[in-house]
C-alpha cells in the first residue's frame, strides 16, 4: 500500500511536459503580441513624428526666410560704406537736401520695399544735420497705415530709452537682437533691432546710427496653421523666456496642469527657429494614435488566442507521445538502481530514443567491470599517495638534525638543545597531520616556520629567512608540505657563500594561491632546471621538487604545480601555484 501511494506522490512526466509546453507556448505567444504591439505603437509615433517633424521644418524655413529677408534689408543699410559717407557730411543748405533726396532717402527706400513684406523702418542718425522726416511719434506709434513706410529721427530721441541702453555694443555685426518694444507687444509685432556703425577708422568703431525694422507677428508667422497637422492640434512659437508670441488653435487645459500632464495626452515636438533661439512647438493628441492602436491591439490578442488553443493541443499530443516512451527508460533505471543490471529495454526504430535504449542495454552490461575499474584506480591513487607522503619524511634531515641534538648536549648548550627538540617535534606533528593529505595554509606556514626555526639554531646568523604572507589567503587550505623540500633544498645546494639569504612569499593572485621560494644562492643552469622535471636529475633535491610537483597535478589538476626560474651566480624562484579551495 506504501509503495503504491508513493507512487501516486509524484507528478507524471507527460503532465509536466504538458504544463512545460504550456508555459513555454504562453510566455512566447504573450511576449510576441505585447512585442508586436509596441513595435506598432512606436511606429505610428515615430511615424507621426516624422511627419509633423517634416511640415514644422517647412514651416520653419518659412519663418526664418522672412527673417533673414529682414536681415539682408538691415545689412543693404549696416553694410553701405557710402551711407556713412554721407553721414560723417554735416554741410548745410542746398547741399544737405541734395544729399538726403538723391543719397540717403533712395537707400532707405529701395531697402525697405526690397521685400514682398509689409515693414516699416526707423532709422535714428547721430548726425542732427540731417533732418528728420517722420509720421510717427516716438513711443506712441501706430505704422498700420500702408501709405508711410520708414521714418527718421535724430538718435537723442532714443538715447534715454531703457530697451536702447541694454542693447548690446558693436562686436562686427553680430549686435543684431529681435524684441518688442515700444508699443510692439500691443500693436503684436516685432523689431529687429541693429546698430549703424562707421568703419572709417576700424580702430575706433563709432555709431553712426540705429536702426528698427518692425513687421507684424501674424505676417511673419503667417505659415503657422495648426490644420496643416491634424485636426485638434496646436501650433504655436516662443520666444528665448518661454513666452508664446503667436499660436495657431486653441491651447489644451492639461497646458497649464504641468509638464506630466501635457505628455500623457500630447505628443510634444520641438524645433528651433532662428539665431533668438525661438522654439516652434507643436502639440498632437494622442487619441489620434490610440484610435488605430485599439484596433490593431484587438487584432493581436485575437491571433495570439488562436495561436494559443492549437499549439495547446499540439503540445497536448507531443508530451502524451513522448511521456510514454521516457516511462520505459525509467524503469530499466529503476531495475538498475535496486540493483537488477540484467534487466534490458526493446525499442524499434533509428532515432534518439533508440540510441538511448542502446545505451542503457550497453551500460547494464558495462556498470560492473566500471565500477571495479574505478574502485582499483582510487586504490592505486591512494597508494601512490601514501609512498609520497612516506617519501616526504626525509631520514637525512632526521638525522643531521639528531646529529645537532647530540652535539649541543656533548658542548651542554641545553637551552639551544631544548629549542632544537622541541622544533623537531613541532615539525614532525605538523607534517604527519594525523595521516590527513590537506592542511590549512596557516598550518603549512608554521611547519615551515618550524623548520626554519631548527636550521638556524644550525646556522645561526649565516640564515636570514624572511616570510611575506598575505592575509587573505589564510581561510584556505594546501597539499601538505610543499614549502619545507624547497627551503630544505636551498640550505642543501644553494651556498655560495657564508650566508644565504631566504624569502617565503604566500599570496592570492585570482583564483589561485601563489607560493614562492626565492634565495640568493648559487643558481642553476636551464638544461638542469629541465632535468629535475624530467627525471633525468637523481638527487636528493630533484626527486624533493618531483615529488612536490606530482601531488599537486595529482590533487588538484595539470594546470597547476611547480615552476622554477633560476640563473647562476644570481639565485633561484621556486613558485607553488594551487587553486583557492577550502578545506
Amino acid at each position: 500500500m506504501n509503495e503504491q501511494r508513493s507512487k501516486h506522490r509524484y507528478l507524471p512526466i507527460g503532465y509536466k511536459l504538458m504544463l512545460t509546453y504550456m508555459l513555454f507556448i504562453l510566455i512566447p505567444v504573450s511576449v510576441i503580441g505585447y512585442v508586436s504591439h509596441s513595435i506598432y505603437d512606436e511606429s505610428i509615433r515615430k511615424h507621426m513624428k516624422m511627419n509633423v517633424r517634416g511640415t514644422l521644418l517647412q514651416i520653419r524655413d518659412n519663418i526664418e526666410y522672412k527673417m533673414r529677408d529682414m536681415v539682408r534689408i538691415s545689412s543693404l543699410l549696416y553694410s553701405d560704406y557710402d551711407l556713412y559717407r554721407y553721414l560723417r557730411s554735416y554741410e548745410e543748405g542746398w547741399d544737405n537736401y541734395d544729399r538726403m533726396t538723391k543719397e540717403v532717402l533712395p537707400k532707405i527706400e529701395v531697402a525697405t520695399k526690397s521685400t514682398g513684406m509689409k515693414l516699416w523702418t526707423s532709422v535714428f542718425f547721430r548726425n542732427e544735420s540731417i533732418h528728420e522726416i517722420y509720421k510717427n511719434v516716438i513711443g506712441d506709434e501706430n505704422p498700420e497705415d500702408g501709405s508711410w513706410s520708414y521714418d527718421i529721427y535724430h538718435l537723442n530721441r532714443i538715447e534715454e530709452k531703457e530697451w536702447y541702453h541694454q542693447f548690446p555694443h558693436e562686436k562686427y555685426g553680430f549686435t543684431m537682437k529681435w524684441s518688442q518694444i515700444e508699443k510692439d507687444e500691443e500693436l503684436h509685432r516685432i523689431s529687429l533691432l541693429r546698430r549703424l556703425v562707421d568703419t572709417y577708422n576700424p580702430l575706433q568703431l563709432e555709431e553712426a546710427g540705429f536702426l528698427r525694422i518692425n513687421v507684424t507677428i501674424q505676417e511673419l508667422f503667417d505659415s503657422l496653421d495648426y490644420s496643416k497637422i491634424g485636426s485638434g492640434s496646436v501650433l504655436y512659437i516662443q520666444d528665448e523666456s518661454g513666452r508664446i508670441m503667436h499660436q495657431s488653435g486653441e491651447l489644451p487645459a492639461a497646458y497649464s496642469d504641468g509638464q506630466d500632464e501635457l505628455d500623457r495626452s500630447y505628443l510634444m515636438i520641438q524645433e528651433t527657429v532662428g539665431q533668438p533661439s525661438w522654439k516652434l512647438v507643436a502639440l498632437v493628441p494622442l487619441t489620434i494614435i490610440q484610435q488605430d492602436a485599439l484596433k490593431v491591439r484587438l487584432l493581436i490578442i485575437f491571433i495570439c488566442l488562436i495561436c494559443f488553443i492549437v499549439f495547446s493541443f499540439a503540445g497536448g499530443f507531443i508530451s502524451r507521445y513522448f511521456a510514454k516512451r521516457i516511462n520505459k527508460f525509467v524503469s530499466v533505471l529503476n531495475a538498475f538502481r535496486e540493483g537488477d543490471l540484467h534487466k534490458r529495454i526493446s525499442y524499434r526504430g533509428k532515432d534518439e530514443f533508440f540510441q538511448i535504449a542502446t545505451a542503457l542495454n550497453n551500460m547494464g552490461e558495462n556498470i560492473e567491470t566500471l565500477i571495479k575499474e574505478v574502485y582499483w584506480n582510487q586504490l592505486q591513487k591512494k597508494e601512490a599517495e601514501l609512498e609520497m607522503l612516506q617519501a616526504q619524511i626525509n631520514p637525512h634531515f632526521l638525522y643531521n638534525t639528531l646529529s645537532s641534538i647530540s652535539r649541543l648536549a656533548k658542548f651542554g648548550q641545553n637551552d639551544r638543545l631544548q629549542q632544537m627538540v622541541l622544533g623537531l617535534a613541532k615539525f614532525y606533528r605538523l607534517s604527519l597531520n594525523s595521516g590527513k593529505l590537506m592542511i590549512p595554509v596557516p598550518k603549512e606556514l608554521e611547519q615551515a616556520q618550524a623548520y626554519v626555526d631548527i636550521q638556524k639554531i644550525k646556522y645561526g646568523e649565516r640564515l636570514l629567512v624572511q616570510f611575506d604572507i598575505d592575509m587573505e589567503i589564510w581561510p584556505y587550505s594546501t597539499v601538505k608540505l610543499i614549502l619545507q623540500p624547497f627551503i630544505e633544498n636551498v640550505l642543501e645546494h644553494a651556498w655560495c657563500g657564508d650566508r644565504i639569504h631566504i624569502r617565503i612569499v604566500a599570496a592570492r593572485e585570482g583564483d589561485n594561491l601563489l607560493f614562492r621560494v626565492i634565495d640568493d644562492g648559487v643558481g642553476m643552469s636551464p638544461q638542469r632546471v629541465g632535468d629535475i622535471f624530467d627525471g633525468r636529475d637523481h638527487v636528493n633535491a630533484g626527486y624533493g621538487i618531483r615529488n612536490v610537483d606530482q601531488r599537486i597535478k595529482l590533487h588538484y589538476g595539470p594546470e597547476y604545480g611547480v615552476t622554477i626560474d633560476s640563473r647562476l651566480g644570481i639565485g633561484t624562484s621556486v613558485s607553488i601555484r594551487i587553486p583557492a579551495r577550502h578545506d
